[in-house]
């Protein structure tokens, strides 16, 4: 394992991810890259490194994410030995198909999202009900930077410094009911602002809808972020509001959500409907089970080039297998992929 909670002596995220472990203790800074990628202690309201994200463009935050930012939880979790990718790399080199369907397309014309004022409803098997604000959804919870490696259904990767909160935070602000056994989230559907909506690219039945068993949502892994590289989140990352699950593939992590409903049967998800044989409903990062079309053994790491091509085998569960595997204990996953 080569993120900070790998070896069985250290400490379990369970252990360290509840919001009140995070208030009542204060990391000791580490004197070593290898030291600072084994402690799991927060460092609560430690001012961001400039120097870390140096290539990061200028952005526009939000009040309220400017105002939380000084309070931010620096390296919350982080990996041992991987280099973060570029800023540019990760925000110019992006799959969300509402804005085009090729790789510069989101860059290019997600300018046109509209991000503010911007509303998240929560409905279905839930005690609190209702469409808030997202200043207002987010007003409880210190932001965290987790860093974490992202993989590409389509054989690439990265690794981003997200910021954030744990989803489990969320789930049980609003109180799940006892008929709630997944979570579905949906994305925004604006075709005025989202050009990729009116182009040929037209097999996706929007909006874009995404899933997760109710315990993979309560994972402390799991986050919704607001923001990257210590500034909100670009347009064409899925801003305001994105999940991130790290063991899964990356089109699980769905992004600019309006809407996350608590419901009692599996949802229907975006890519499953399309193509079941190729997309499954849980997606786990798998190296033994290749993609119909390609091998799921390798990937690419990000920056990558002709000469350079920076190809490493992919980890099981992308290397986070000590935190999720239980979750799908006795599960066969060559089935349930």
């Amino acid at each position: 394992m080569l993120i900070k909670l790998a070896r069985a002596s250290d400490c379990k995220m369970s252990e360290v991810t509840s919001e009140s472990v995070y208030l009542s203790r204060r990391a000791l800074l580490g004197g070593s890259l290898a030291g600072l990628a084994a402690s799991v202690m927060p460092r609560l309201g430690l001012a961001a490194d400039p120097s870390r994200y140096a290539d990061v463009e200028p952005g526009n935050a939000p009040g309220w994410f400017a105002e939380k930012l000084g309070g931010t939880q620096w390296q919350a979790m982080t990996v041992q030995g991987e280099a973060i990718t570029p800023f540019k790399d990760a925000t110019h080199y992006n799959n969300f198909y509402e804005f085009g369907a090729d790789k510069g397309d989101p860059a290019q014309n997600a300018g046109s999202l509209k991000t503010a004022p911007w509303t998240v409803v929560v409905d279905g098997e839930v005690g609190k009900p209702g469409r808030y604000a997202l200043e207002d959804f987010v007003k409880p919870h210190h932001l965290q930077e987790r860093i974490y490696r992202l993989r590409c259904v389509e054989a690439w990767s990265m690794v981003i410094p997200w910021l954030g909160f744990p989803l489990s935070d969320i789930l049980k602000q609003v109180e799940p009911t006892s008929k709630a056994r997944y979570v579905r989230f949906e994305t925004l559907q604006d075709p005025k602002t989202m050009p990729g909506m009116r182009s040929g690219f037209a097999l996706i039945q929007w909006p874009y809808v995404e899933g997760l068993r109710l315990d993979e949502a309560m994972n402390p892994l799991a986050i919704l972020a607001v923001g990257m590289y210590g500034r909100e989140l670009p347009n064409q990352n899925g801003a305001p509001l994105r999940l991130v699950v790290p063991w899964k593939y990356g089109f699980k992590s769905i992004k600019s959500i309006v809407r996350i409903s608590l419901v009692e049967e599996q949802p229907q998800t975006t890519w499953q409907g399309l193509a079941p044989d190729e997309y499954g409903f849980y997606a786990n990062v798998n190296p033994t089970v290749d993609h119909p079309r390609w091998t799921q053994a390798r990937e690419r790491r990000l920056p990558s080039g002709l000469f350079s091509p920076n190809v490493r085998e992919t980890l099981m569960f992308n290397g986070y297998a000590d935190e999720v595997a239980s979750l799908y204990s006795g599960l066969d996953l060559r089935t349930n992929y």
